[in-house]
Parts: C-alpha cells; structure tokens; sequence
C-alpha cells in the first residue's frame, strides 16, 4: 500500500489545535511538508515546531482569518508563489455557535456560510490549477456527522454542513477526471475544545455535571468512548495518500459507530 506523501505539499486548515492540528501530524509523518493555517500565530508556532521534519521536509505556517476572504486569498496566493503547488487541501474550520435553528438569526447562516463554504471555495479555486497539473490533488472536508443525521442544538451547524457536503459531492464529480479527489470526513464526538464547549452548555441547560453529560454522549456510541484527534486524523491522512486515488465523493463517518444510518 503506497502511503508516501513524499514531495508533496499539505495545507491545513484550523492546524493550531484540535483534529486540524492532528491531521498536520498525521500528514508531516508521512512525508509532506506542511503549511498550518490558522488565526493565531502564537499557537501556530507551537503547532510547526512539533511538527515531525526529516531530510528535505519543510513546514510553515500562514496566518489567516476566514472572516476576512479577501486577506485570505491574498495571503494564499503569496503562498503559491512560494511554494508552487499545493498538492493536499484540509478544509477544517471551527463550528458556529450551538442552539436551536428556529432562534438562529440570519447573520449567523451568513457568518457560518462564510467560514465554511465560501473559505472551501476560496481555497479550491486557489490551489485547483497546481493539482491539475501535478495530476494529483486531494480535497478533504472536515465536517460532520450531522451530514448524515442532524444533531440537536446544532441548527446552523446542521444547515451549513450539509451546504458543504453538497458542494464536495459536486466538485468531486467535477475534477475527478485530472486525478483530483474531493472527500469528506465525518468525525463524531471527539475530544476538542469544541465538544468540551456543548457538553458544558448542556450540561449547565440540564442542571448536571459535565462528567454526567460526557456519560450520556458516550452512551451513544458503540465504542463507549469519545475518538482522540489523531484517529480523525488518520482517516484524512488515508484520503490524502496515493493509497486513495479512487476514493472519491464520499463522506466517511469517524465516529465509533453512533451514526445509525448507512
């Protein structure tokens, strides 16, 4: 099975912490040389200098703000110019806000369109001609299960996610032919700061402890546990390898199995 990312260049979105920091690892230890996008560059430093480098791997990072699309391509084409092309696009980005979708205001869609979405778009566009050249080029989507099946107190989330699925199985259809793939992984509960966040205003709504609320989420699934990062990351990593070429237009749930439908 071939899994070498020797030679070819990742970008990563929200790689400073949680799964896009993971799948950073996951990607540098099979051979790419990673570049970490994210807002904080504080955190983006950490994040490369534990990045795994050996003889001819180079890491970097670049500072971005999704809310802000026009500094994003900016930045982004620079990037190019530096680099050449980017043969791995990661899109990750963190999840709106929670609650109900019939309280949600129209700026949070718009908001959570932007980040997700339009950012994706942005970022495909951008790197598509370096892929289509190469003759190797993989898309993967972050997203989630609610893809699948919507989770409650995730209204907007719920919405957008699916908005992004619809635009992966699309674009997959699209630039299959220049050994381009696009796919999507569905992490379930996993241990980010995110997940730490609904538990605690679950937890605070129902007048429990926050271990209680983790219990009942863990019930859920199968495995009884919530999935670490780096196996979310090892899913995208598969994705990302010559071993995937053809997988494409998928969405793969990474959730220990809480997902009931097929």
């Amino acid at each position: 099975m071939e899994l070498s990312l020797q030679g070819k260049n990742a970008l990563v979105g929200g790689a400073s912490a949680g799964i896009g920091r993971a799948v950073a690892q996951e990607l540098a230890l099979l051979g790419a040389n990673v570049i970490l996008l994210a807002r904080t560059e504080s955190a983006l430093q950490s994040a490369v200098a534990a990045l795994p480098a050996v003889a001819g791997q180079t890491h970097r990072y670049c500072v971005a703000d999704y809310s802000d699309t026009a500094a994003l391509r900016t930045q982004v084409e620079a990037l190019l110019q530096d680099v050449g092309a980017i043969h791995i696009l990661v899109n990750n980005t963190g999840g709106p806000p929670g609650g109900p979708i019939a309280a949600a205001e129209s700026a949070a869609f718009l908001q959570a369109y932007n980040n997700h979405l339009l950012c994706n778009h942005l970022l495909a566009q951008l790197l598509l001609p370096g892929m289509q050249a190469a003759a190797y080029g993989r898309i993967i989507n972050i997203i989630s299960t609610s893809v699948k099946e919507p989770l409650d107190g995730l209204g907007v989330s719920n919405t957008t996610r699916w908005a992004v699925a619809a635009w992966a199985k699309t674009l997959a259809n699209e630039v299959g032919r220049f050994g381009v793939t696009v796919n999507n992984v569905l992490p379930g509960y996993t241990e980010t700061a995110r997940l730490q966040e609904i538990i605690a205003k679950r937890a605070a709504g129902a007048g429990q402890s926050e271990a209680e609320i983790a219990e009942s989420f863990k019930q859920h699934v199968p495995l009884r546990r919530f999935a670490r990062p780096e196996e979310v990351a090892a899913a995208a990593a598969f994705l990302a390898s010559p071993a995937a070429a053809y997988i494409n237009g998928i969405n793969l749930p990474v959730d220990g199995g809480r997902t009931k439908s097929l």
